[in-house]
């Protein structure tokens, strides 16, 4: 039988991505398909899942879309594949039902907004959940009866980031030109930035000291404050900042006007990140950027130097460099507390995070706060069989004088292991041998790994494993 080059018809089968990705590009079926030289009709076919993709078409449609469909068509809905596994398992809804991974892919695969629904309705009822313990142990307010609870606006907008792939193209090649064409280069791009504000805008920017590290518009008086103690690079991005709302404004909001950002709150919320997007973009210029990156094979430090901007920042920036034609390796960002809360996780591949207990503990993220200050590498392999390259980084946020706690978090970057050839940091790791990878999973209520001695909670919609009373998870272990 004639082989397709890939891992399985399945695999092929990816017509409501196709769809999506035509929609998010506001094309037409006709229009894809004349643009890609076939039939509107067969492309109607496709969107269907009614037939399945060639390499060829395969090929036609990742140039015309900018979206590789071949890693999309095999796990690019994990996350959905996720949070359905974690709606059918949670045992506070009643009805827990251990489904099979790959009957909950196929569900994902064959009816997507069906899987988004559910998964919604799920993050509803842990919302709720949620807010009646806040309540109970603060000042016993009663929720008032059938009063909605929807999914929190921060909770939307990583959800509207990660449809994106946390690349929002018109936003850079608009920040893009605007760093060339000012000559926003070192550090010349504050003066240039504040020149432009005046120029163009009638706004003065005043360096002014006071504590908090933001910057303060008065549009009566059009003064921008921008704290003194900011180094130049993070005073240039809040200048950037508000030239996205004074210049990019219409892109902004049509970027927003999606029913995904439905409650206002997230709306406005999304809205600043796209600014804060767009700023990152005027400072690390895609690229100059991406051909600095490529030079020095990621090597997140010297790419810090090099751009003057802190850890953080680079991070950011490569987990976004996925320019149709110009792509950078796929990043997973995250960025991790010692308590093990994600208050940040953008992604231009496919990270499985699970939002049912907690994250996985032997991942490297949480090495890093053993080594603050030092990267920390990991070959991790999700059970899936998918095999990462993880790099990990404490950063600490000074808050203030002495008796001011500093913030510190632990950064992780990571990619498909076998982009690790592009990465200084794939340098004399394990990379061809599966069996020396530490083996990680989504979190402990979903993660499948019979026997892992580290697992705080039993796999939730199964039944409990005798073998499993011997570990940590059971109220009173062994001694």
């Amino acid at each position: 039988m004639r082989s397709t080059g890939l891992r399985g018809k399945a695999r092929l089968l990816v017509g409501p991505h196709v769809r999506r990705a035509r929609e998010a590009a506001g094309l037409s079926q006709a229009a894809l398909a004349r643009r890609i030289g076939i039939s509107p009709s067969y492309l109607n076919q496709i969107e269907r899942n009614q037939r399945p993709l060639t390499l060829r078409v395969l090929a036609l449609l990742r140039d015309a879309l900018g979206v590789d469909l071949d890693v999309v068509g095999d796990d690019a809905d994990g996350r959905l594949v996720m949070d359905v596994q974690g709606a059918l398992a949670d045992t506070r809804a009643g009805v827990a039902h251990a489904a099979g991974r790959d009957d909950i892919r196929e569900l994902v695969r064959a009816f997507p907004d069906a899987a988004r629904a559910l998964a919604h309705w799920h993050r509803n009822a842990v919302e709720a959940q949620r807010r009646i313990e806040e309540m109970a142990v603060g000042l016993g307010a009663d929720l008032p009866h059938g009063a909605p609870t929807p999914v929190s606006p921060y909770e939307a907008v990583l959800d509207f980031v990660h449809d994106h792939r946390n690349h929002f193209a018109d936003l850079d090649e608009r920040a893009e030109r605007l760093a060339e064409d000012e000559g926003l280069h070192g550090l010349a791009a504050e003066a240039g930035l504040a020149e432009r504000l005046r120029r163009r805008h009638g706004v003065r920017v005043a360096l002014v000291d006071r504590d908090a590290g933001r910057r303060r518009f008065d549009a009566a008086t059009r003064r921008l404050e921008i704290p003194r103690r900011l180094a130049p690079r993070r005073r240039a991005f809040q200048m950037a900042v508000e030239l996205a709302f004074l210049e990019h404004g219409d892109a902004l909001d049509r970027l927003t006007d999606t029913p995904g950002l439905g409650d206002a709150d997230a709306r406005a919320l999304a809205r600043i990140g796209l600014a804060n997007y767009f700023a990152g973009a005027v400072v690390l210029p895609y690229g100059r950027f991406l051909e600095e990156a490529e030079r020095v094979g990621y090597d997140i430090a010297v790419l810090a130097s090099t751009f003057d901007v802190g850890i953080e920042a680079v991070c950011h920036r490569l987990s976004t460099l996925q320019r149709p034609g110009r792509c950078g390796v796929p990043f997973f960002f995250v960025r991790v507390d010692r308590a093990g809360n994600i208050s940040k996780h953008h992604s231009a591949g496919e990270l499985q995070l699970s939002r049912v207990g907690g994250t996985c503990p032997l991942w490297a993220v949480f090495a890093a706060f053993a080594t603050p200050g030092r990267f920390v590498t990991q070959v991790a392999q999700m059970p899936d069989g998918r095999l990462h390259l993880w790099v990990a980084r404490t950063v600490v946020q000074p808050t203030g004088g002495y008796g001011s706690p500093d913030v510190e978090f632990a950064l992780g970057l990571g990619c498909e292991l076998h982009h690790a050839h592009r990465l200084v940091y794939g340098r004399g790791l394990p990379t061809a041998d599966p069996a020396l990878a530490v083996p990680i999973g989504p979190g402990c209520r979903l993660c499948v790994r019979a026997g892992c001695r580290q697992r705080a909670y039993p796999l939730v919609g199964r039944p409990l494993d005798i073998d499993e009373a011997r570990s940590p998870a059971t109220p009173y272990p062994a001694m």
